[in-house]
């Protein structure tokens, strides 16, 4: 949620909506979305934020982000907290590719291995198979629907 963000990011809230409207192309539908009204009460009662009487209050609905919105905040967002966390995130890109090069190569160093023994050993073939089916992906789990309130 907004506050949530601000907090994350070292920034209020007016520069947080400021800095998402300036850059409403980068916050896709499945990046941020506006509560409606009934997902604001409902919010704000499961808070325990009471409702001014009379004036005050919010004058628009609150938008919620995903887990992508809020990584994009720290693109668009200029405190010393967002960059360390854009720099982290690139950080993670850049590992997790390397992780991923590394299954390569040993995909590729397997198959040669594999190749200059060739079938010498039926106990060799045993081993790669097994190895293949540990280096194999794993099935991803089920969807699941988005958390949060459902537009209807």
């Amino acid at each position: 949620m907004t506050w949530r963000s601000c907090t994350l990011y070292g920034v209020t809230t007016f520069n947080l909506n400021k800095a998402v409207k300036r850059n409403r192309t980068r916050f896709p539908d499945d990046f941020l979305f506006q509560l409606t009204k009934e997902e604001a009460e409902a919010l704000r009662f499961q808070s325990g934020i009471s409702k001014p009487a009379g004036r005050g209050g919010r004058r628009y609905l609150p938008y919620a982000f995903t887990e992508q919105g809020v990584a994009m905040l720290s693109s668009v967002l200029h405190s010393e907290r967002a960059i360390e966390v854009n720099i982290a995130i690139m950080r993670a890109f850049v590992r997790l590719r390397e992780i991923l090069a590394t299954h390569k190569d040993l995909a590729r160093k397997l198959e040669e291995l594999e190749r200059k023994l060739g079938q010498h050993d039926e106990n060799f073939q045993i081993v790669f198979e097994a190895i293949r089916q540990l280096m194999a992906p794993q099935p991803q789990p089920e969807k699941k629907g988005r958390i949060g309130f459902a537009r209807e």
